[in-house]
């Protein structure tokens, strides 16, 4: 391995999401499967963060199609969300 390959393995990647202004944001699916499941009186942090951790639907109910909601975006586009949140209201 050449001297240039190995600098470049040691670069860091920008990592860009460019939203489609079609699809269901992030923030909304969260506050949607939110209140499903505090409708179901489940604990909502307990089984959002259950999915989040596992990818297992089961932690969401289909009350008010929450499961399938929150299946329509990837885990790490709902936990850019919570962290996006998370850094704004802390800074």
């Amino acid at each position: 391995m050449s001297s240039s390959d190995k600098n470049h393995l040691d670069m860091t990647v920008k990592f860009d999401v460019v939203p489609d202004p079609e699809e269901v944001s992030s923030r909304d699916i969260l506050l949607s499967v939110h209140d499903a499941l505090v409708e179901k009186e489940y604990n909502p942090i307990n089984q959002i963060v259950g999915y989040l951790l596992s990818g297992d639907p089961a932690y969401i109910p289909r009350h008010n199609n929450a499961r399938s909601l929150i299946r329509k975006k990837e885990r790490d586009e709902l936990i850019e969300e919570l962290v996006r949140f998370y850094l704004h209201k802390h800074r």
